[in-house]
């Protein structure tokens, strides 16, 4: 009998760093997908994440609607309540062999929690890993609720075997997000226009002589803040005038704090130089990072993919603190001054060369291998 292998999807980020895997489960003669999409990754205000998996073929098993208005500290706990209920009920009709969640959203905790009560084994990829704010607490948390790790680096692994999980339960893998950048140096030059097939709102830039693409989530811990956070770095872009190509920030505590900042500065200052965009597919979206002269923002996608494909970043703030890092990447604080000076040195470095800290682009095809294969456990013990 084939293994059926669960994996909830939670969030837009979550579907890149995921899909290659889903390919090879679906793929593979000896598993069957059961492809579970909910909270944010459902929601036109978040990019609806969803239709891009139904273009690239995945048949969806389940939708959970799980997301509470509010975007604070108690709309994440009470979402985070939702979603066990939610996909308790899931888990309970589909009747997989192993559920497979993703990195460290307060969805992820969701998952981990009902599939562990229901003893349904659960496989956790990208344990290990240090960053700031409340993912730290999180990732964990999932880590010890998990029965096998599917760790991105090599220093990740090393951190969850020292947590007490057993070794022969983790395995290196690489991160799956890695694989879609592997294909895009493949074919890197521009098929798309950006403007044409995601429209978005604010100015059609220039982007032939280069541009940023700039992506900044508010920080859970210091979400009150957020606001004043989004407001540096919107100074900042505008005041180095290159075309700009900014995406919207997730579901956390905090991002209504920064959609209100973004919607007031353009409102009050009209910048000439950024478009704003919701949403696009991983591939084009990996794409459009290729072909841009820096990243700036705080988004994962700084850290893993950019290392991967050479692109200078501006990593900004306290949210990717910890997290193992290529040379590709320049921290700063939020303040305008230092965010446009470093953007400018990032600009005038130019494109740096590939880093395989997370993976060499075989990730999904291990990961499919290793849930065909290895043991389905449930019981665990602390080692030492």
């Amino acid at each position: 009998m084939r293994r059926k292998v669960c994996v909830v999807v939670t969030a837009r980020p979550s579907y890149s760093r995921i899909k290659t895997a889903l390919k090879a489960i679906e793929a593979h003669p000896d598993l069957e997908l059961q492809l579970v999409v909910a909270a944010s990754a459902l929601l036109d205000r978040y990019g609806t994440a969803v239709r891009y998996m139904e273009e690239d073929g995945f048949e969806i098993a389940a939708r959970v609607y799980m997301v509470l208005e509010g975007e604070n500290l108690a709309a994440m706990a009470k979402t985070t309540g939702l979603g066990l209920l939610e996909l308790a009920t899931v888990f309970d009709n589909l009747k997989p062999d192993v559920v497979v969640t993703v990195a460290d959203r307060y969805e992820t905790l969701s998952t981990a929690v009902a599939a562990s009560y229901m003893n349904i084994p659960v496989a956790h990829v990208q344990g290990g890993e240090v960053t700031g704010s409340i993912d730290e607490k999180v990732r964990h948390a999932v880590t010890k609720l998990s029965d096998l790790h599917f760790p991105s680096t090599e220093q990740a692994a090393r951190r969850v075997i020292r947590m007490g999980e057993d070794p022969a339960a983790v395995f290196m893998t690489g991160c799956p997000s890695i694989d879609l950048a592997a294909e895009i140096l493949l074919e890197p030059k521009f098929n798309f226009d950006p403007f044409k097939k995601y429209g978005g709102v604010g100015p059609l830039v220039d982007i032939s002589d280069g541009y940023l693409v700039v992506m900044q989530h508010p920080v859970t811990t210091e979400y009150e803040l957020a606001r004043k956070h989004i407001h540096e770095t919107l100074l900042a872009v505008r005041d180095v005038g290159l075309p700009a190509l900014w995406f919207w920030p997730n579901v956390d505590a905090g991002s209504d704090g920064t959609s209100n900042g973004i919607r007031a500065f353009r409102e009050a200052e009209g910048p000439q130089n950024i478009h704003f965009f919701k949403n696009m597919s991983p591939t084009d979206f990996l794409r459009l990072i290729y072909n841009s002269r820096c990243l700036v923002g705080n988004s994962s996608a700084g850290i893993r993919e950019s290392s991967f494909l050479g692109v200078p970043v501006v990593n900004i703030g306290s949210r990717q603190s910890g997290r193992d890092r290529g040379r590709n990447v320049m921290d700063v604080g939020y303040d305008g001054h230092a965010i446009s000076g470093a953007i400018q040195n990032q600009v005038s470095n130019g494109r740096y060369s590939s880093d395989v800290l997370y993976g060499n682009g075989q990730a999904g095809q291990r990961i499919a291998q290793l849930l065909s294969e290895v043991p389905l456990l449930i019981e665990k013990r602390l080692t030492y």
